[in-house]
């Protein structure tokens, strides 16, 4: 059947299909001011008529005639949907050279997500910082990528508090910030002079508002994406991801969590993190839909949108299971959308972990560990395998691990052991390069050769058991996770040494509690002056918090300060952290402290 051009159709035509002439002559001016703007056979005049002329109600050979009649000369494959490109040419319009690094930080919410995709789609690389940075942290990493831009919004909602985000960034000293205001429309301050409003900046392109955005086409080792790791030297790593990345999160996501076509993802995490942008890839790679909470996790409201979202695949780092069990969180929702769970960020706690699957019929727990600079994972579960808890069950795809011995060198594969973990040089996804350090000296300088190539260092004390399950002892450098964020010992310690006049040198270590689970900070203290009581210290943990809260982190927070006579060192006076935390931890366990 042959259609008539946009152009020539008429009231009378559109009278045929059954519609009344009044409604026929208001459809028909309406589709005259869409050809006036983006002209009679476009993509973006398809996209304004099904999005303000056609709907469901209107007789479908309507619907056929304007499609066929908008796309009568434009030859094969004439889209009937187009993704709206709105931020990605409003990205385009700050006039950035190819390539520059442009922040984002602000909770995980669906703005992000899209602010994330846009500045990858335009060609220029994401700063991934969390929102939980004090203003000096943000700075720190600012610097590092030499961002050109920042997108934030004003404040944090969580319950009843607002959290200031955007007086960080001034404090930062950010370039020019993109400003998205939480409450609708209105700010809660003044935008420093030279930063955009939300709805200014979308200003900025909504003529080209419909025109189909060409994305930037570059090679597969093309940066994308720069995010941080806290290095043992106290500056953070800044660690590039490129095209290959999220070939590596998908991968791992599909291979063993089973994510696929029609499933609703939700992990509570940041794009600070390295879990953000995985979430992004490994979700929407495999077909699956994200489910985004703007609020804290820890509460029922979370529980309830679970329920309501119909999630399938439910992420967790244990110290929200731990919570969700203190306060019975998830008690009277209805979890039995899920299929699995998946944890990572922290050591697990096995009946923590019996009680979290109790949640969803026993649904399988998929342990998840690896890192920012691997893009995903090196050990985890599978669901073709048998799942312990508070275990893993297989090296990741394309990953191969070796525990190595008192010698320094691999033990057997098939031998049980524990020791440092080492990993296979060749990964998918795992990072050549470093942005502020020597890669090759922070990964492979002083590890052993493994069939002539050299195993690559990840910093982890694993143990292999004698059925093939590994589980995870901590770190072996001096770095710790609190709650799921990694942090060097160095960081917490260099805030510390300033919080007393009376302090002469600190230790951060992170210790696990009895019976397993998320790291405790404990700060081991050497006075000036020892004759402090237990109020003195009580005062001095307070101290502690606070500065840390300030400077650092307002999610991390001390557990315990304990009072040394001196810090173990080796003989070029390093600080033996690793044997602090291995006396703190048998101090723990018999409950001497």
């Amino acid at each position: 059947m042959a259609y008539k051009s946009l152009g020539s159709i008429t009231v009378s035509d559109i009278e045929s299909h059954g519609i009344t002439r009044e409604s026929a002559a208001t459809l028909h001016e309406r589709l005259k001011e869409i050809i006036g703007v983006h002209g009679a056979g476009t993509p973006a005049t398809w996209q304004h008529i099904s999005s303000s002329i056609l709907n469901p109600e209107l007789p479908f050979s309507f619907h056929q005639m304007l499609y066929y009649g908008c796309y009568n000369d434009h030859g094969p494959d004439p889209p009937a949907w187009i993704p709206d490109p709105l931020v990605a040419y409003a990205v385009k319009s700050l006039d950035l050279e190819k390539g520059s690094a442009i922040a984002i930080d602000m909770p995980m919410h669906f703005n992000s997500v899209v602010i994330y995709l846009a500045i990858i789609l335009a060609g220029y690389v994401v700063v991934s910082i969390a929102d939980s940075f004090a203003a000096s942290e943000i700075s720190t990493r600012l610097k590092i990528s030499k961002a050109k831009s920042i997108f934030t919004q004003d404040l944090i909602i969580r319950g009843e508090k607002s959290l200031p985000l955007y007086s960080r960034i001034v404090d930062a000293q950010s370039p020019m910030a993109i400003v998205i205001p939480t409450r609708v429309s209105e700010f809660s301050m003044k935008l420093r002079d030279g930063d955009l409003a939300w709805h200014d900046f979308l200003e900025r392109a909504n003529s080209l508002r419909g025109k189909e955005f060409i994305a930037t086409e570059q090679p597969v080792e093309t940066y994308t994406n720069i995010l941080f790791s806290s290095g043992t030297t106290g500056d953070p790593k800044a660690i590039p991801w490129t095209n290959i990345t999220p070939l590596k999160a998908a991968a791992d996501a599909w291979c063993h969590m089973d994510i696929r076509k029609g499933d609703v993802v939700s992990w509570p995490t940041n794009l600070g993190w390295m879990m953000g942008p995985w979430l992004v890839y490994a979700s929407l790679l495999n077909g699956a839909s994200i489910a985004l909470y703007n609020g804290s996790p820890l509460g029922s409201g979370f529980a309830r949108f679970v329920q309501d979202a119909k999630v399938t695949m439910l992420g967790v780092i244990p110290s929200i299971v731990r919570s969700w069990r203190s306060a019975n969180s998830t008690s009277g929702f209805d979890w039995s959308a899920i299929r699995c769970f998946g944890s990572t960020g922290e050591a697990s706690n096995v009946d923590e972990y019996l009680w979290l699957m109790s949640r969803a019929h026993y649904k399988p727990i998929i342990e998840y560990c690896g890192g920012t600079e691997i893009g995903g994972g090196f050990v985890c579960g599978s669901l073709l395998q048998a799942q312990s808890l508070a275990a893993f069950s297989t090296p990741a795809m394309c990953s191969s691990l070796f525990i190595l011995g008192d010698d320094g060198h691999p033990i057997p594969q098939n031998v049980p052991g524990i020791g440092e973990l080492a990993l296979g040089p060749l990964m998918l996804g795992a990072s050549n390069t470093l942005l502020n350090s020597d890669h090759y000296g922070v990964y492979f300088k002083g590890m052993p050769l493994w069939n002539g190539k050299v195993l690559r260092r990840h910093g982890d004390v694993f143990e292999r058991t004698a059925k093939g399950y590994y589980h995870a002892h901590g770190r072996a450098d001096d770095t710790m996770n609190l709650g799921g964020i990694k942090v060097s010992s160095v960081e917490i310690e260099r805030i510390c040494n300033g919080a007393d006049s009376n302090i002469l040198e600190t230790a951060a270590i992170g210790v696990p509690p009895s019976g397993g689970g998320p790291e405790l900070l404990t700060i081991a203290v050497v006075f000036k002056n020892s004759n402090s009581t237990k109020e003195d210290l009580n005062r001095l943990r307070t101290s502690f918090n606070s500065a840390i809260q300030k400077k650092l982190n307002p999610l991390f927070r001390v557990s315990q300060v304990v009072p040394l006579p001196s810090l173990p060192r080796t003989a070029s006076n390093k600080v033996m952290r690793r044997v602090l935390r291995q006396q703190l931890s048998e101090h723990n366990q018999s409950s001497k402290i």
